[in-house]
């Protein structure tokens, strides 16, 4: 899809990340069961998919016909990073069809020896026309994502990093900043667990946010509701 056109479809929108992992209540180890989720999220309005590896990046865009944002969750020795960490990746996920391909672009260690703005380079060298968003924990890591060439930075790493804070809720500083001073459309994304909270990420000018355990992790949905009746009325129970 091209960059125009993609922009313009999530502009002011919020976009559902479906992705499950080993361990996760909705991994199936047989099929992908995620473009389920995904067909949901279409119905609802999501005009665009964020979903990890593969085998979902296919099925999703097989069922909804929607732009995915495709990444994929693995962890290697030596590295930090764990969000398409290493060319490998980013091949598969331009080769499955992925619309934006997601990238961990914090500044922590890279196994590899590379630093994140030589990966970078290197992968645009490779895709000059693949569109890129860099997560990132921090301002500065937005601000050197941007200039290395990415086409889209999100607040995704914020609270994930020993560096970045560590709030209950969605980082509205980091997203304000981000949107006011980069010249690249800024996604608000990470903890964003109400409608509520939805509404005031987008008040902060950023382009578009993604939204996904509060609407596609049944586990985290319902512990949160268990949690508040155990703080709440647990000594009356």
């Amino acid at each position: 899809m091209e960059k125009e056109v993609f922009l313009k479809k999530i502009r002011g929108q919020m976009i559902v990340s479906c992705q499950a992992v080993p361990g996760e209540a909705l991994y199936v180890e047989e099929q992908s069961i995620m473009y389920l989720m995904a067909r949901a999220a279409k119905l609802a309005g999501s005009p665009a998919i964020r979903t990890s590896s593969i085998r979902d990046v296919i099925a999703i865009k097989e069922e909804t016909g929607l732009p995915v944002i495709g990444l994929i969750k693995i962890t290697y020795p030596g590295y930090e990073s764990y969000i398409t960490p290493t060319m490998k990746e980013v091949d598969e996920l331009v080769e499955a069809g992925a619309d934006v391909v997601a990238l961990d672009c914090t500044m922590r260690r890279r196994g590899d020896g590379t630093t994140i703005n030589e990966f970078l380079h290197a992968v645009r060298e490779r895709y000059p026309d693949q569109l890129l968003m860099a997560d990132v924990s921090t301002y500065e890591e937005g601000v050197n994502a941007w200039k290395c060439g990415v086409d889209m930075v999100g607040t995704t790493m914020s609270g994930y990093t020993d560096y970045s804070p560590k709030l209950d809720g969605p980082d509205y500083d980091l997203m304000r900043r981000l949107a006011s001073d980069l010249q690249i459309p800024v996604i608000g994304e990470g903890k964003i667990h109400t409608p509520e909270q939805a509404v005031e990420a987008l008040k902060t000018g950023v382009w578009a946010i993604v939204v996904g355990g509060a609407i596609t992790r049944p586990a985290e949905i319902a512990g949160r509701f268990i949690k508040a009746i155990r703080e709440d009325l647990g000594e009356t129970l």
